[in-house]
């Protein structure tokens, strides 16, 4: 989730180890991290919450990997692990929503990481016409399509009938507990993997602080400014302290204060500006969403990153990466 990389040469054949390092800096790289010992601690995380979603976690950084080699990627861009984490966010939110004991299941999640791997090059193609990285946005787009069609087949849906529901008022206590409170920052974390869990967002934390300490302290930027946020504007409980309000703000402020932005004073206000309005966003995505099954994703990290990195070429105090 980097910056662009022009997908000019031919990668070499990949030898094992460097395929096992590519897929594990896939799996990193969700959270921007290109580090095989951060994927490590993201697959331990996700096995912590299951081993089965561990499994799919690395099928789909591995079934995207691999294709990229395929298509004969640039090897910089695959090396990077740049090709892999929409894969795995493929596989591991078709076993998080279709379940992941079917067959079917399995066979989507292959399908899905597969053309994951298209729909990056071709937005890369759109969008580096401006500079602009794809973020998350070939998982959301192959995510939504799937989640929304699948109680259309029934092979595929496997939760009985369609809960699908207008949109309705907020409702439920607003006063955080502490253990609320707490909960929610770690999980903010791990909902980035659809794990609601605190110590498994604890994992993650712990993941990127290896890689990159000041990318774990915008991590916890991004996610307390979310809760408070999400507190002041009186979000329900429940919601914040699952994480579900926040996880798109822990990527936003990663994103526009080291990954793609230098840091700086001002882009640390910039990431905290962006952080509190991913939150908003967050909300207006899930009431959008609420007619469809209520699957947000990361819609709101990438139309939240997709504006404010727009922004950077007319805001002269900030400078890309």
């Amino acid at each position: 989730m980097q910056a662009v990389i022009t997908e000019q040469r031919a990668p070499a054949p990949a030898q094992p180890a460097s395929f096992i390092q590519e897929v594990l800096r896939g799996v990193a790289q969700v959270d921007f991290m290109p580090n095989a010992v951060t994927g490590i601690l993201f697959l331990a995380a996700l096995a912590a919450a299951g081993w089965q979603y561990a499994l799919y976690g690395l099928l789909g950084a591995v079934v995207a990997t691999a294709t990229a080699y395929a298509f004969a990627i640039d090897r910089e861009i695959v090396s990077a692990g740049l090709r892999g984490f929409n894969g795995t966010l493929v596989s591991l939110g078709f076993a998080v929503f279709l379940g992941w004991d079917h067959l079917s299941t399995l066979l989507l999640a292959i399908g899905g990481s597969v053309t994951v791997v298209v729909v990056t090059s071709a937005l890369a193609t759109i969008l580096g016409t401006w500079n602009i990285p794809t973020f998350t946005a070939p998982f959301c787009i192959i995510a939504s399509v799937m989640t929304i069609a699948a109680p259309g087949f029934s092979r595929v849906w496997h939760a009985g009938p369609d809960l699908a529901a207008l949109p309705r008022p907020a409702t439920g206590a607003t006063a955080l507990s502490w253990d609320q409170l707490w909960h929610g920052f770690f999980a903010n974390v791990g909902q980035i993997f659809f794990m609601p869990q605190w110590y498994v967002g604890l994992i993650f934390l712990a993941g990127i602080f290896v890689a990159d300490r000041l990318a774990g302290a915008m991590a916890c930027v991004g996610s307390a400014t979310a809760i408070f946020v999400a507190w002041a504007m009186g979000s329900p409980t429940d919601g914040v302290s699952q994480g579900l309000m926040g996880y798109s703000s822990v990527l936003v402020a990663m994103a526009l204060c080291g990954v793609f932005l230098l840091r700086s004073a001002w882009s640390f206000g910039f990431a905290v500006l962006g952080a509190a309005a991913a939150t908003g966003l967050t909300a207006a995505m899930t009431a959008f969403f609420a007619p469809f099954g209520g699957h947000t994703f990361t819609w709101p990290f990438v139309l939240t990153a997709l504006v404010f990195v727009a922004a950077v070429p007319a805001t002269p105090r900030l400078r890309r990466t």
